[in-house]
C-alpha cells in the first residue's frame, strides 16, 4: 500500500479505514469464520490487518482484534499501543475489550453494535470505564450497515 493516508477529515479517514476491516471481515466470511474484521493504524499506516479464525483455529481467542493487536505488539516490540487507532467491524467483546485496555489503544472505531456482547457502551463499557487505568476514545456505527449486513447474512446462511 505504500505509505500513510491522508483525509480531510476524521469521518473520511474512518469510512476508508472501516473498508479495509470490512474487506477483511469478506475474507473471514468466504474462509467459513465469522465474518469480522479489523485494521491498526498509526500515522496513517496499517501496523497490523486481520480477521477472525476462530474455526479454522479451533481457538474461541481468536478474534480479529486480538489478532491484529498481538501482531502489531510483536511486529513492534511495543505493549503500549497509545497512539494507534483499531477499526473493527464489529463491538469488542469483554475479552477483547480488556486487551484493548491493556495494550493501551489510543482509539477503537466500530461498526456494528453488538448488543448481546458488545463492551463499548452495548452491555456494558468496559472501553471508557473510569476506574480502569487506561480509557479509549470510541466511535461506534461506522459503516454500521454493512457491518451488520455481513453478520446477518452469515448466520442466516449458516442457520439455512
Amino acid at each position: 500500500m505504500g505509505g500513510p493516508v491522508t483525509f480531510a477529515s476524521r469521518a473520511e479517514e474512518d469510512a476508508w479505514w472501516m473498508d479495509q476491516a470490512l474487506a477483511e471481515a469478506r475474507r473471514a466470511g468466504e474462509a467459513g469464520e465469522v465474518p469480522v474484521g479489523a485494521v491498526l493504524v498509526h500515522n496513517g499506516a496499517v501496523m497490523a490487518r486481520g480477521a477472525n479464525a476462530m474455526v479454522g483455529t479451533r481457538d474461541a481467542t481468536q478474534h480479529a482484534e486480538l489478532r491484529v493487536l498481538r501482531a502489531a505488539a510483536y511486529a513492534t516490540g511495543e505493549s503500549r499501543l497509545t497512539t494507534a487507532t483499531l477499526y473493527v467491524t464489529l463491538e469488542p467483546c469483554a475479552m477483547c475489550a480488556g486487551a484493548i485496555v491493556n495494550l493501551r489503544v489510543g482509539r477503537v472505531v466500530f461498526g456494528a453494535w453488538d448488543e448481546k456482547a458488545g463492551m463499548a457502551g452495548s452491555v456494558h463499557d468496559l472501553l471508557r470505564n473510569p476506574r480502569l487505568n487506561h480509557r479509549c476514545e470510541v466511535q461506534g456505527g461506522v459503516r454500521e450497515s454493512e457491518s451488520a449486513a455481513l453478520l446477518t447474512g452469515f448466520f442466516r446462511a449458516r442457520r439455512g
